[in-house]
C-alpha cells in the first residue's frame, strides 16, 4: 500500500507543531530509519537501546522526544533531559543541534564538559535550563557541587555509550545514574553492543526496546559513497595524499590518522603542499578547536587533520571526503567515518591509504560491510596533469557564462592589435591554470597495489586454526599497526594525585582516553595510592600521554606527571 508524503514525513510521528516547523525550516523532509523507529517508541514513554552508526539521524531520534517534554512558555525552567556524551565536541554539537530543533519552543540548552571554565556553566545552569548536555566527569562535578537539579528529570540518554566505557567512565556513569529519579525514562544509544553495554541496560533500564539500524538500514545511503583504496609503502603516504587530493579536489575533507603526533606532522606538510589544513586532537584548547571548527564551517579551512577521538560525533554538512590515513583496526570505525559523508542524498567519497601489511584490516572490513573496496593506482604525474587542466577548463567554462564579460572588451580590443587571438586566449588560460594553484609535481610514486592480495571469498570469515602460526607483521596489522601489541612493552607514568583528592582508576582512564587515541583497553595496569597513582601505557604512547596529562586538571587539580622510576 502506498503512502503519501505526509504520512510518510515527520508529521506522522505526532511532533509538536514548533518541532515540525523548525524541521521543514531545516529543510528535513522525511525521517531517517533510526528516527522512524524510535521516536514514537520514545514518545511513549519507552526505554530504549538503540545501535546505529554515525550519520543515521540518531541525534535528532533523541534530541525530538526530548524537546516534545519541554513545558510551555511561563512554566518553572528545570532540567526535563539529561544526555550524557564521551567527548567535548560531541557535547557542543548535540547542544546544538537541541538548540536548533527547539528555538521555536524556547528551548533552553547547556553543554557543560572539561576545559571550560567552570564558572560560565554554573552561571548558565543558575539562570535555569531545560536540557543539560554533559561529559560524564564535568557532570559529577556539578553533581558534587550541588549545581546540577535532577529532581526533575524525566529522560537520560547515553549517547555514544560504547565510547563512553572504552574511556573509563563507566562508574561515572553509575554514580550520575543513581542521582536521577528511578522513574526517568533512560535511553542508550551505541554503535556496537559489547556485554558491559547489556549489563548497564539490564541494572537502568526497564523493559527496554531495542532497535538495530544496520548496514542493510542505511544501503540507500552508502551507495552513494565511493570507496576507494590507494596502497602505498608507509615512506610515501604523505606525498600519495597530497597527489590524491590534488586530483579529487574536495571541497571539505577529513583525514583521520592514529596519533597526535601523525596529526601534527601530516598537518605540516599538507599546508606546505598549499592546502588550508587545521590539526584537530586532545592537545588543543577548547578554544583552538572551536576555533577550528568555526573555519572548516566557514569554508576557510579545506583539510581537517583529525584523531578518532577528537573528531568523534562530527557532523559536517559540507563534508564531500573522508581520508583513513591508515586503515582503521576496528571495521566499526571505518563504518562510523565513512558514513559522515553520503548523507541526505548527497555524493561522497571514502579513501583509504593501505601499506601492504594492512591486507587483513581491509578483509576484515570487506566481511563487516558485505562490499568489495576498488584497489586502485596512486594517479601518476600524467593523471595529475590531466586533472589540473581538467579543472582550469572548468573554470574557464563557468568563465564564459558569465554576463558581465562586455566589461573587458577595451582590453580584448587593445591586445588584438597587437598579439594574434589565439595567443590572447593560450595566455588567459595560462593565467587561469597558474592562478588555480596547480602543483607543480614531477615525482612518480612508486605503485605497491601488487602486493595486496585480496583474500578468496570461499576463505572470507574462516577463522584462522588455533596455534597456527603467523608472522609478527600479520599480527601487528590485525591490531591496526598499535605498537603497544608489536613489541609488548608498557611504560608507567607517575600522577601525583590519589584517593586522598578523590581520585578512581576510572577518572585517570578517562583523562588519558579522551585526551589522547588510546582506547580504554590499552590503559593499564593502574596502582592507586593515597597521594599518588601509577598508570601503565603502551610505550609508543609515553610522550603524547604526558603531555596531554599536563594540559588538563584532575577533578580539578594540576598534577605532576613525570616517567615513574621505582
Amino acid at each position: 500500500m502506498e503512502t503519501s508524503d505526509t504520512d510518510s514525513g515527520f508529521s506522522s510521528l505526532g511532533l509538536r507543531p514548533e518541532l515540525l516547523s523548525a524541521l521543514a525550516a531545516m529543510g528535513y523532509e522525511e525521517p531517517t530509519p533510526i528516527q522512524r523507529e524510535t521516536i514514537p517508541l520514545l514518545l511513549s514513554g519507552h526505554d530504549l537501546i538503540g545501535q546505529a552508526a554515525t550519520g543515521t539521524g540518531k541525534t535528532a531520534a533523541f534530541a525530538l522526544p526530548i524537546l516534545q517534554r519541554i513545558p510551555e512558555r511561563g512554566a518553572p525552567i528545570v532540567p526535563v533531559a539529561l544526555v550524557l556524551v564521551p567527548t567535548r565536541e560531541l557535547a557542543v554539537q548535540v547542544s546544538e543541534a537541541l538548540y536548533r530543533y527547539g528555538r521555536d519552543l524556547g528551548a533552553r540548552v547547556v553543554p557543560i564538559y572539561g576545559g571550560q571554565p567552570i564558572f560560565r556553566q554554573l552561571q548558565a545552569l543558575s539562570a535555569g535550563v531545560h536540557v543539560v548536555v554533559a561529559t560524564p566527569g564535568r557532570a559529577l562535578d556539578h553533581i558534587a557541587r550541588n549545581t546540577l537539579p535532577l529532581a526533575d528529570v524525566q529522560m537520560v540518554v547515553l549517547d555514544e555509550a560504547d565510547e563512553m566505557l572504552d574511556m573509563g567512565f563507566a562508574e561515572d556513569i553509575e554514580e550520575i545514574l543513581k542521582s536521577t529519579p528511578k522513574a526517568r525514562q533512560t535511553v542508550l544509544f551505541s554503535a556496537t553492543l559489547p556485554p558491559r553495554i547489556n549489563a548497564i541496560a539490564k541494572r537502568h533500564l526497564t523493559d527496554p526496546v531495542k532497535i538495530q539500524i544496520g548496514l542493510g538500514d542505511t544501503k540507500p545511503g552508502k551507495a552513494l559513497v565511493r570507496q576507494t583504496v590507494y596502497v602505498v609503502q608507509r615512506n610515501h603516504k604523505a606525498a600519495a595524499l597530497g597527489r590524491i587530493l590534488d586530483v579529487e579536489a574536495p571541497t571539505a575533507a577529513i583525514v583521520f590518522c592514529r596519533t597526535r603526533t601523525e596529526v601534527d606532522l601530516l598537518t605540516e606538510t599538507l599546508n606546505g603542499r598549499g592546502y588550508r589544513a587545521e590539526a584537530l586532537h586532545g592537545g588543543l584548547s577548547q578554544e583552538s578547536r572551536d576555533r577550528v571548527m568555526n573555519r572548516l564551517r566557514a569554508g576557510t579551512t579545506e583539510l581537517l587533520v583529525a584523531t578518532d577521538v577528537a573528531a568523534r560525533g562530527l557532523d559536517i554538512d559540507q563534508l564531500t571526503h573522508v581520508v583513513n590515513y591508515d586503515v582503521p583496526a576496528a571495521p566499526e570505525s571505518y563504518v562510523h567515518r565513512i558514513g559522515r559523508v553520503g548523507r541526505a542524498g548527497r555524493e561522497g567519497v571514502a579513501i583509504t591509504l593501505a601499506e601492504p601489511r594492512e591486507q587483513r584490516l581491509l578483509a576484515n572490513i570487506e566481511r563487516l560491510t558485505k562490499q568489495k573496496i576498488a584497489v586502485e593506482k596512486v594517479p601518476s604525474v600524467a593523471d595529475l596533469r590531466a586533472r589540473q587542466i581538467e579543472l582550469t577548463l572548468g573554470t574557464l567554462q563557468q568563465a564564459l557564462e558569465a554576463d558581465d564579460l562586455q566589461n573587458y572588451d577595451d582590453v580584448v580590443d587593445s591586445l588584438a592589435q597587437q598579439f594574434d587571438m589565439r595567443q590572447i586566449a593560450l595566455a588567459a588560460v595560462k593565467l587561469t591554470h597558474e592562478a588555480s594553484g596547480a602543483v607543480v609535481d614531477d615525482k612518480e610514486i612508486p605503485d605497491a597495489s601488487h602486493r595486496v592480495e585480496r583474500p578468496r571469498d570461499n576463505d572470507r570469515g574462516k577463522p584462522e586454526r588455533p596455534g597456527a602460526p603467523r608472522k609478527g607483521a600479520d599480527r601487528a596489522a590485525e591490531a591496526g599497526g598499535s605498537r603497544q601489541r608489536e613489541n609488548g612493552e608498557t611504560t608507567r607514568i607517575y600522577v601525583g594525585v590519589g584517593r586522598k583528592d578523590g581520585i578512581r582508576p576510572g577518572d585517570l582512564v578517562g583523562a588519558i582516553a579522551n585526551e589522547t587515541n588510546l582506547s580504554g583497553r590499552e590503559i593499564g595496569p593502574i596502582k592507586l595510592a593515597e597521594h599518588f597513582a601509577v598508570v601503565g601505557v603502551p610505550e609508543w604512547a609515553t610522550d603524547e600521554v604526558i603531555e596531554a596529562l599536563k594540559n588538563t586538571t584532575l577533578k580539578g587539580k594540576k598534577a605532576t606527571i613525570r616517567r615513574y622510576t621505582d
